[in-house]
């Protein structure tokens, strides 16, 4: 419900995409190879998720666009910099710690606008703490230049 409830703020955010628009929808698992529509957001969200797994916080910054806005738990970062300044290494400290599989993604893009949203199962053990996680994610993004970058994120999750 949360995630129909987020791409559907989104959509109005972006005003409803034309019949033409990207669309996939397509369960994955971050950073394994899956169908992506062609303008490559979906890509660049694997991406971001792949450089947290791999603990290198300055390549998922260079995802982000400076203006990033990053909803995460009740709290809020407005910048690339905020974010890369507080909680980015910890978001990659966590995601390295514990395994996170998409269990359905569906992505839209139209212009220079698209939109990326997951659902998806965390489970591990973290700071000795197990975890089992429901979690939804929405990215938005924006082609600059030739590049799709990260403007919006917004997380949530809720125990299984």
């Amino acid at each position: 419900m949360r995630l129909v409830l987020v791409g559907s703020v989104t959509a109005v955010l972006m005003g409803a995409p034309p019949a033409h628009a990207n669309e996939q929808a397509s369960p994955a698992r971050h950073g394994h190879a899956a169908s992506v529509p062609a303008d490559g957001a979906s890509a660049i969200v694997d991406a971001f998720h792949a450089a947290l797994r791999r603990g290198d916080v300055k390549a998922a910054a260079a995802l982000l666009a400076d203006d990033a806005l990053i909803f995460e738990s009740g709290e809020v970062e407005r910048s690339k910099a905020e974010y890369a300044a507080h909680h980015l290494p910890a978001d990659a400290e966590f995601s390295r710690s514990v395994p996170s599989v998409v269990a359905a993604r569906k992505a839209r893009s139209s212009g220079n606008m698209a939109w990326v949203a997951s659902e998806g199962r965390t489970t591990g053990t973290y700071k000795g703490k197990a975890l089992d996680l429901l979690t939804t994610e929405t990215m938005v993004l924006r082609k600059i230049g030739r590049s799709w970058k990260i403007v919006h994120v917004h997380w949530s999750s809720a125990k299984q």
